[in-house]
């Protein structure tokens, strides 16, 4: 399956400001995998997210999705195989009712009406939402609007799923049903995010990021259990690993 690919090669990135975001990012995805970006603040893993999904394009460099150069040129075709969930789900939820907030993407791929309906309706039980499609999102719970946000990426039918720190902001019963729903999922995922223990829980690999490079890659729980690693990183072991 090498459309489920994912490449980067030697990206370098830097804000308009000319301060310098990511330094030669290079590596490989392979289909299936559940890999966490993870890093202090500014290491660069929500820029590197953004390069993934097609939201910014490198200074230098090249990211690839199967083999094709994520660029404008190509964006329509590769977008149809990436969902991104935003770290915040009012960004994503911006119709009258949940229902039209996960149509919205499968219309404006063109799907015909009873399609939508039926790729809605599966995307909302797919994240135990189904009794939401006619709330208005502003009268939903933190939890419920990131379960929703997904459904929105989920009915396009992605093959990759980037979120970024999806368990921003949620209590910890909302936080374990998230772990499970991602733990459920057969889709190649990336996820950026502070929270190592969800780390532990979702992904087997773990690419650390430092001040714009790759300071680390390799199975996640060799990363958290190198101490030396960490501290040089700015990063702690997850909770469930101290003690």
């Amino acid at each position: 399956m090498s459309h489920h690919i994912i490449e980067a090669d030697a990206v370098q990135y830097s804000y308009p400001d000319t301060t310098p975001a990511l330094k030669g990012i290079s590596f490989t995805i392979v289909h299936g995998e559940s890999v966490g970006f993870v890093g202090a603040n500014g290491a660069g893993k929500s820029t590197l997210l953004q390069h993934l999904s097609g939201c910014i394009f490198p200074d230098s460099g090249e990211v690839r999705i199967g083999h094709v150069p994520i660029n404008r040129k190509n964006l329509q075709s590769v977008r149809k195989r990436i969902g991104m969930v935003f770290q915040d789900p009012d960004d994503q939820l911006f119709m009258p009712r949940v229902f039209d907030d996960v149509a919205f993407g499968p219309l404006n791929l063109g799907f015909p009406e009873d399609e939508v309906r039926e790729r809605v309706m599966t995307a909302l039980s797919e994240v135990g939402a189904q009794h939401l499609s006619d709330r208005p999102p502003y009268k939903i719970s933190g939890g419920e609007k990131r379960a929703v946000a997904i459904a929105t990426v989920l009915s396009m039918s992605p093959d990759i799923l980037l979120l970024d720190e999806p368990s921003s902001g949620l209590d910890p019963k909302s936080r374990r049903q998230l772990i499970h729903l991602l733990k459920g999922f057969s889709h190649t995922k990336i996820i950026a995010t502070h929270d190592l223990d969800l780390v532990l829980d979702v992904c087997e690999r773990t690419i650390v990021l430092n001040e714009g490079t790759i300071s680390a890659d390799g199975p996640t729980k060799s990363i958290f259990e190198d101490e030396k690693l960490l501290v040089r990183n700015n990063l702690e072991k997850p909770l469930t690993m101290q003690g």
